[in-house]
């Protein structure tokens, strides 16, 4: 086999409760990861050494060297099966760069599945999820795929069954947020209101929506912890989720650490009708319609 081709999913925090600041720096975390239909396509080709080459969506903002997250995932594979692999790997983005959707971590979890086939190594998804643990919190759903709650710092996935399918809209904005200075940004709010931070905690009206398949009932219960450091970082996206809501969205959220906002629509036919509202308002850069949960990686 000389090449192989993984297709992964973006994901949307549909609750994300961020715990106080721990002594190592991290935060405890309830992430209710849901994963949708906009795809990276990875691809990795036998070859000696290991390089990575972007193309697509904001290629020149992703690292194309050793900083790579699909680079470090390949290498830390190799280093796993105590042998030493070559491989080149292509990345066609689509999934926003630095927008809060996890395209990094979706890269890294399509890189394991891809080189774990190129090579052969025939390791199960229990040795590939503890890989995907130590490159990053966001990687082992993405590895995962469907919806799932993430506890800890968000990679120990517990899998939740949801009835049907919900239909989604994407504003993505101009530039990326620095996941890092939005959690810190949230810290020091924080800190301002002087109010206590409790450990963070998942929503059952939100899971049981979940369950049930129940649109509004989901749209009601989006919450997100980083919302409000993400506006105070970016105050642009109070308008965009304001222009959502206006629109008629279920319920408006900014996923992950944003900048992109996510809006819960009724079917697709509304979520086309509102995705062509957002354009004509002028509130995001681009604006994308997307259905989950979906399948996490597959080889294609």
């Amino acid at each position: 086999m000389n090449s192989v081709t993984v297709r992964v999913p973006a994901k949307v925090n549909l609750r994300l409760a961020v715990g106080p600041l721990r002594d190592d720096g991290f935060h405890d975390l309830v992430n209710v990861f849901h994963a949708v239909s906009i795809f990276d396509e990875v691809r990795a080709v036998a070859e000696t050494g290991m390089r990575v080459r972007v193309e697509g969506e904001s290629a020149s903002e992703v690292p194309q060297d050793a900083d790579n997250l699909a680079i470090r995932a390949a290498l830390a594979l190799a280093g796993h099966a105590g042998r030493s692999y070559g491989v080149s790997i292509v990345i066609r983005k689509a999934i926003p760069v630095a927008g809060g959707m996890a395209g990094g971590s979706a890269d890294a979890a399509a890189a394991l599945v891809a080189c774990n086939e190129l090579w052969g190594l025939g390791l199960p998804v229990e040795d590939l999820m503890e890989i995907a643990a130590d490159l990053g919190s966001d990687v082992p759903f993405a590895l995962l795929g469907g919806t799932a709650v993430g506890t800890g710092r968000g990679e120990r996935l517990s899998p939740l069954d949801v009835d049907g399918t919900f239909h989604w809209v994407f504003a993505l904005a101009d530039g990326g947020l620095s996941t890092a200075r939005v959690y810190g940004e949230c810290d020091r709010l924080r800190a301002v209101s002087g109010e206590p931070v409790g450990p963070p905690r998942a929503s059952e009206p939100l899971l049981t929506a979940l369950r049930t398949g129940d649109a509004k009932a989901l749209g009601a219960e989006l919450a997100n912890d980083l919302q409000a450091a993400a506006i105070s970082l970016r105050p642009s996206l109070a308008t965009t989720l304001e222009a959502g809501r206006a629109h008629g969205a279920l319920g408006a959220i900014v996923s992950g650490s944003g900048p992109t906002c996510a809006f819960l629509a009724e079917s697709a036919e509304h979520a086309t009708a509102l995705a062509a509202s957002l354009k004509t308002a002028g509130v995001a850069r681009e604006v994308l319609t997307a259905h989950g949960p979906v399948p996490g990686p597959t080889v294609v």
